[in-house]
């Protein structure tokens, strides 16, 4: 028999995605910043298009919007965020939230569905004044004393300042109310290329890394560069770039299949051309879905700044600034992305993990949670060349409003 169910409606999707893109262009990506103007013609252009698809809701006190549904039945959650990277892509967060905005008109319009999709927009997953924010705050881990304390990382503009400037000021914030939610679901661009290489439409994420961040400082003596014989200097700047060069020949024996560590930051003090470094530092970042090898490249980085302590002649201390705890996913959500994926998609799915921190990983903590993958052109993100095909998004709209009707029917597993 003819599939009569109905499904997204790609075009729409598409014009969706384009009308957010106008907010804050940036080449052919934007800047949408949190709480910037772009940022809130992006939230107010969702709340007017949330009664399209039969919902009600409005801005919160910390810049989230989360959607009610009055139909009965099952209640599920779906959505991402609307702020950007710095002049980055137009598709990181945007996706997800225009998914849920066309499973919520789809399938809460369907009296044939027992239940409805509420979508959400969680407020700064990117970072600039906090770790997920908005998410966190949903599900009750955010205290009014952070909010006092994070400032924008680029301007340093507090967020109560920016919360006064969006006319948040004073508003409640939004809390999870416990068993409302059969589930969470949400869409994201990969930000890698292994679908794209492996001719792939749908990634079905089965867990999400957890992140962990450190400062390793270098203490040597700082004099004249040019008076300072090369025997006794103990230069804090080559001591560091030496670590560097240690980690990536000693990590590759101690580290997971899929364990990833990056530099992002150097820093070199008093930092002049004429000055021997007398201090350097590094932060250092390690990314993996498992705690087990976290916990032993940590041992490692710790031996290895003994060992050059020890040696000299200069010292290392290693100290611990972020620790994210991975999340994995529902495994009854996977399978319904995973049916939904071989109806629409002719099955070209792959279940693997999320190397980027989602705001999924934060409602798994009190909800089953769930993520699917499209493929991302050239594995680019963060960057304002970040895109994805056409009909690579309307597919992915396509599966994700199937993987919804399915998670509502309760075509779960435990």
């Amino acid at each position: 028999m003819p599939d009569t169910k109905p499904h997204a409606d790609g075009e729409r999707v598409l014009a969706d995605l384009n009308a957010l893109r106008a907010f804050g262009t940036y080449k052919t990506g934007v800047h949408k910043p949190t709480f910037s103007e772009p940022h809130r013609q992006s939230l107010d252009w969702l709340v007017c298009k949330l009664p399209e698809a039969g919902l009600t809701g409005a801005i919160d006190g910390i810049g989230n919007i989360v959607s009610t549904s009055a139909k009965p039945g099952p209640k599920l959650l779906a959505g991402s965020h609307l702020e950007s990277q710095n002049y980055a892509g137009w598709l990181d967060g945007p996706l997800g939230v225009v998914y849920a905005l066309e499973a919520a008109r789809v399938l809460n319009a369907d009296p044939s569905v027992q239940g409805a999709v509420e979508v959400a927009a969680w407020c700064d997953e990117e970072g600039h004044f906090g770790s997920f924010l908005g998410s966190r705050s949903y599900v009750g881990e955010v205290t009014e004393a952070e909010i006092d304390a994070a400032r924008d990382r680029t301007d340093g503009r507090t967020m109560r300042d920016a919360l006064l400037d969006m006319g948040l000021a004073g508003r409640p914030r939004v809390r999870a109310q416990p068993g409302r939610h059969v589930g969470y679901l949400e869409a994201h661009i990969e930000q890698g290329d292994t679908l794209e290489s492996g001719n792939l439409a749908i990634g079905v994420v089965t867990s999400i890394v957890g992140i962990w961040q450190y400062r390793i400082s270098f203490t040597g003596e700082q004099n004249h560069a040019g008076t300072t014989r090369m025997a006794v200097r103990k230069d804090a700047g080559l001591a560091l770039a030496r670590f560097c060069v240690a980690i990536d020949e000693r990590f590759p024996a101690a580290c997971g299949a899929r364990t990833v560590w990056t530099t992002g930051r150097i820093t070199l003090d008093p930092g002049a051309p004429s000055i021997i470094p007398g201090a350097a530092e590094m932060l250092f970042q390690i990314r993996d879905d498992d705690p087990a090898v976290i916990a032993r490249l940590e041992q490692l980085l710790q031996t290895m700044a003994a060992e050059v302590t020890a040696k000299g002649p200069c010292s290392v201390a290693v100290a611990k600034i972020r620790t994210g705890a991975p999340a994995m996913m529902s495994p009854g959500i996977q399978d319904a992305i995973e049916a939904a994926s071989k109806a629409l998609a002719g099955g070209r799915s792959l279940r693997m993990p999320s190397g980027a921190g989602h705001d999924a990983q934060m409602l798994a903590t009190i909800m089953s949670a769930g993520m699917l993958f499209v493929p991302s052109i050239g594995g680019i993100s963060h960057h304002w060349t970040e895109n994805t095909a056409d009909a690579d998004i309307v597919t992915g709209a396509q599966v994700f409003v199937d993987a919804c009707r399915r998670i509502l029917a309760g075509q779960l597993r435990a």
